[in-house]
Order: structure tokens, then sequence, then C-alpha cells
């Protein structure tokens, strides 16, 4: 099925008496209706009416000004829609660019539209123009026109094309492909097309042979290229662009050319059979069934890269370092990304999110921490990334699903590689200073609020060599209660710090009820995590009773003293080691507020009772055995 649809439904709308009814009944029949109704039920026209093999259903609308209701709600169901007029009204021709088109905006329907002129035989052809200058102008205003015909029901000219143009401009669409404006190829077309063309170019010389242009018909259209019929291509390709053929065959711009010459002389379908034969949907992105996610089956799951996708990226970093420097500067990471769909580290939450050199160039570590971010919260995106940029082994190899968190706990350890840590904390804490220490930025004493949602991801390195990569996100406190509002939203944290300013009563106090806030909430949805104190601004003087009262919240909260740090005079007190180390063991550092320790100690004294029941009912069990045991043995012998 093209694009994965099993129907296609028109709207046909447009003035009254434009011919509406008569052009849907004289498709469906083959005939023309003497009277039709003012409005036809729902027509379908089966699949085989087309070659594409899919059914229309074509809805008939009324103009009236009382059944504006039902067109709107039909247009908003519709994939396509036919809009008409009457070649003997020119009125009605004007009342598309004055009414109906605007409408159609106003009522926000993005769908593709079909402009037909009906009644063509009653067209007076003393006053006729030629459709393209009647429609150039409208079409160069209202891009969503597909295309223009005009049929004549009574004479049957051109009634089935009406419907077909319909159902192509659905199922084979222009927009994702072709820039009307530019006349030239969509980025993201290329970008797909470049793809294509590197994974059939099998002996990677930069050009597609007679074999491999051959292969690559086959696969698309399931039929061989004759050599003439090779030769007739390179040559059509050769006329109009020399540099689009070279001694080892068809190059990347011939190729490129060719899908261009295609899609301008209405031959869309081509083009979009073979996106599809390569995976793609209609927004020219990887199908959801080329990708092979794992579905987590709990909500304290997470999924990573394996060791193998680690490996395959590592390798792709040292082929696009050109001048090996160690890192990728932006003109090298463009290229990397010029197969996938865009560069997808150039918007929030990735853009500025990993270790950078002082040129801009993203390091080895940066770039791998970039996509365990990815794969950490979108790990679809992820896997259509690294397929696109050439990873070619089956995609259930590259990830990986994680234990859940709550039998890490109970095994007192984690397999996991990646952490996520949430950053709480009242503002002007430092909490944004330690996001930007983590990548190695310099300190600034510009303070600015952060307003929108703020990852960092590096690797640290662990005790015995090893190296875990560690996410930061910042909460902001205005941000906390809704995050709080959601039951699952503590299932992807691994680890909680709290910041506070070591200078500031209030700050610490604030940061207090954060994390009894958050230990709660956790305690309630049973996604309790490891939690940290951050003592921040440690280079200013703390108030007098700042030692003391952390002290206390520490020990009423049963978690570690905390940890002081200078952003400012890069004093970090080995921080990030200290948080990922606290990830590592999941079982350890969970505070508990007093509620929940008694329904804890509750819980314990209940099994506890459970278990000495249980014990007490098998001794007896036992017990009876054992005096009907005796009985029968006593029994036995007086017998």
């Amino acid at each position: 099925m093209a694009g994965g649809r099993t129907t296609v439904r028109v709207a046909v709308v447009g003035d009254r008496g434009t011919g509406k009814s008569s052009l849907i009944a004289a498709a469906a029949s083959e005939n023309f209706p003497e009277s039709v109704p003012s409005v036809l039920p729902p027509t379908r026209l089966p699949s085989d009416f087309y070659p594409d093999g899919i059914p229309v259903t074509i809805i008939d609308t009324s103009s009236s000004l009382e059944s504006r209701g039902k067109l709107a709600e039909e247009l908003k169901r519709a994939d396509a829609v036919v809009l008409t007029y009457a070649c003997d009204q020119p009125v009605t021709l004007d009342h598309l660019s004055t009414f109906w088109l605007h409408e159609l905006r106003r009522l926000e329907v993005k769908v593709p539209v079909i402009v037909v002129g009906c009644k063509l035989d009653l067209r007076d052809e003393r006053h006729h123009m030629s459709l393209e200058q009647v429609m150039s102008p409208i079409m160069q205003q209202f891009r969503e026109i597909e295309t223009c015909i005009e049929c004549s029901a009574a004479n049957l000219v051109q009634v089935p094309e009406v419907f077909y143009y319909a159902q192509k401009a659905v199922l084979h669409p222009t927009a994702p492909l072709f820039d009307q404006e530019t006349q030239a190829l969509k980025p993201r077309c290329v970008r797909a097309l470049k793809r294509i063309f590197i994974l059939c170019d099998h002996d990677m010389d930069g050009a597609l042979n007679d074999m491999e242009l051959n292969e690559f018909q086959v696969k698309c259209f399931n039929a061989p290229l004759q050599p003439a019929e090779i030769v007739g291509v390179k040559r059509v390709v050769q006329e109009k662009l020399p540099e689009g053929v070279n001694e080892f065959g068809l190059t990347l711009t011939g190729f490129l050319f060719l899908h261009a010459l295609f899609i301008e002389k209405g031959r869309l379908e081509t083009t979009w059979t073979v996106l599809r034969k390569f995976g793609y949907d209609d927004d020219i992105k990887l199908r959801g069934d080329q990708l092979s996610i794992p579905s987590k089956k709990a909500p304290d799951q997470s999924v990573e890269f394996t060791s193998e996708a680690v490996e395959f990226l590592k390798g792709v970093f040292s082929l696009f370092d050109m001048d090996k420097d160690g890192a990728l500067r932006f003109s090298e990471l463009d290229d990397l990304f010029s197969t996938a769909p865009e560069s997808p580290w150039e918007e929030a939450p990735y853009k500025d999110a990993a270790e950078r050199s002082a040129l801009g160039g993203i390091s080895l570590n940066g770039f791998l921490s970039e996509w365990a971010l990815m794969t950490q919260l979108d790990p679809a995106q992820s896997m259509a990334n690294l397929i696109c940029i050439g990873y070619t082994s089956d995609p259930a190899s590259a990830l990986r699903l994680t234990r859940r968190r709550s039998i890490d706990r109970k095994k007192q350890q984690t397999d996991r590689n990646v952490f996520q840590c949430f950053v709480f904390g009242p503002k002007n804490a430092g909490k944004s200073a330690l996001l930007k220490a983590f990548l190695g930025r310099p300190f600034s004493d510009n303070y600015t609020s952060t307003t929108e949602e703020h990852y960092v991801a590096n690797l640290v390195d662990q005790f015995g060599g090893t190296k875990k990569t560690l996410i930061l996100r910042e909460i902001q406190e205005d941000r906390v209660k809704k995050l709080l509002s959601n039951k699952e939203s503590l299932a992807a944290c691994d680890v909680a710090v709290f910041v506070y300013d070591s200078s500031d009563e209030y700050s610490l106090k604030r940061t207090s009820e954060l994390l009894m806030e958050v230990t709660r909430r956790g305690e309630e949805t049973g996604f309790g995590v490891p939690s940290l104190l951050i003592a921040a601004k440690d280079d200013l003087s703390s108030y007098p009773m700042a030692t003391k009262d952390s002290a206390k919240i520490c020990q009423d909260m049963g978690i570690d003293v905390p940890i002081h740090i200078s952003v400012k005079e890069r004093d970090l007190n080995n921080v990030f080691s200290r948080i990922v180390s606290t990830a590592v063991t999941p079982h350890l550092s969970v505070p508990e507020t007093e509620i929940g320790r008694n329904q804890k100690h509750y819980r314990q004294i209940v099994n506890r009772s459970l278990m000495l029941v249980s014990v007490g009912a098998a001794v007896a069990v036992v017990g009876l055995a054992a005096y009907r045991s005796y009985t029968a043995r006593k029994n036995a012998a007086s017998n």
C-alpha cells in the first residue's frame, strides 16, 4: 500500500450549481446522470479503479449557509479537497480566490487541493483563456493547490482524471519532495536520496555503474533495465548536466537531477516508490518498522546503546574527523548527518548539551554523550539517525533495555552505563553554573535565570578506569510541582541532587522543602531515588548555623552530608564522580520522610508476623504429620 494507506477520502466543495454532484455521479457510474440529488451520499470508487489499488471515498458537500458546520467537519476529515468552479460562470472562478481558498486556510485544512473546472462543454469559447493563464496567479498565491484540471460530466471528458489526481496528491504528495518557489528538491528529500545513492554504490566509487543501476531498478520496481535503457538514462542526464555522469557511471548529482526531472514531469510516484522501498514514510523519515525499538515494560527502565553501537559511533567519529584534531567541526558534523533527515543536534534539548572545543568542534566524549542523551530521551529518533549515518547491522543489536531500577535496588547493583540526574534547587542557587562546569565552561558572574528545560551530558571516569555517561537535567523551581504531578516523573531519574547557596539561609530552607517534596512523591509512587545535597558558592561566607542546619537535614532524611563546591574557584570536590557513584549504588542514599520510615517499619513488622505465622503453621503441619505417623505405628504394633 502506498504510504501505508488503505483508503483515500476526498471532499468535493464549491459554489452551488458548479456541478459537484454530477461530477461525482459521472465518475462512479461512467455515465452522465440526467438528474442527481442536491447532495449525494458518500460514494466509493473501488480499489481496482486506479493503478495504485487504493479505494477512494468521495464526500459530496452542500454550500448552503446552514450546512457550514457539516462542511467544516468533512473538510477536517478529508485527505484531499476537490474545489470546483463552473466554466460557464466566471463569477464562480473568482470566488475561489475571494472566498473558498481563504476559507480552507481559516479552517486550517492542510491537505492538497485540486481545482476543477466543471461544465467544460458549456463554456463560451469566445471568452476562452488557457487554464494556465487563469490559474497561474492563483497557484502562486495559494501553494496548497496541487493541480488544476477542466472536465465535462456531460461529455465524460477528464472525469476519472479528477479523482485520480486527488488520490495521487495524497499517495504521492509533492510538498515533502519539491519546493515550488525554488523549483528544487527539498533538503530532506535530497538527504534521503543521498543515503539511498550511497547504499546502492556498493564499490564506493561515488558513481552507480550499470550493474548497480540495474540492481537499484530491480529492488525498487521489480524489473531490470535493458542495456539500451541505461544508455538512454545516462544520455539524458549528460545532455542536461555534464557532471551528472562520469567514467564510472551516474554520479550523485545526476541521480538527484533525475528525480527532480521525474517530479517536474509529474511522475512523483517514481520518487515515492524509491523512498518507500528504502523504508521512508510520508514525512521522509524512516518508518517505525525499520527501527526495532525495545518496548519498555516498566517506566523505571531505560534504553541505551549496546557496546556494538558505541564502537560503530567511534569509527564514524574517526572517519569524519578529516583533520584528525580529535574534534568534529560544524562542517564535519554537517557532512556526517547529511544522509539523516536533518542535523539532530541544532535544536533544544541537544544544542549546547555536550562538551565543545575552543573552536566549536565536538570532542569524542561530547559526541558519544549527545548520542546517549538522544537515546535516553527519544530512542526512535536516535535509532533512525544511527541507521541514516550508515549502521547496517540488525537494528535490534544497537539498543538494549536496562533492568528495572527497583530490581537494581534489591540486587544492590546496576548494569546501567548511562545515568540521568535531576538537578533541583531554588533560583540563584547555582544549578546552571553546575551544569556549565560539567562541560568545562568558564564561570560567569552574570546571573540569568533558566527559563527552558536544560540538559547537559558528559562522560565521567570511574574508579577502575571505567567510564559512565551522566546526564544532568536542570529542573526550574517553579516547574517542580508540575513535574511531580505526573506519578511516573521520577521513574527516569537515577539520582537527584539538591543545590543550595551555602551563604543564604533561605536557599537551604527552600532546598530542604524541595528535597522533602521529591522524597514524599518518591515514597508515594515507589520511585524513590538516591539523593545528594550540594552546597554551592562555597567561596562565599556561609551564614552562622549553615553547617549545623544542613547536617540536621541530612541526618533527618538519612542521606550523606552536603558536598561543598565552588564553581567560581573551580573547586568541584569531585562532585560528578560522586553523583555517578551514588547512582551506581541505587539502594543507598535514598532519603526517607518520618512517615515513610514508619510505613517501612510497619511493613517489616507485618512481613515478620506473616513469616512467624507461616513458620508456626508449618511446624503445626509437621507436628500433626508426626503424630499421625506415631498413631499409625502404635495401632500396627497392638494388632
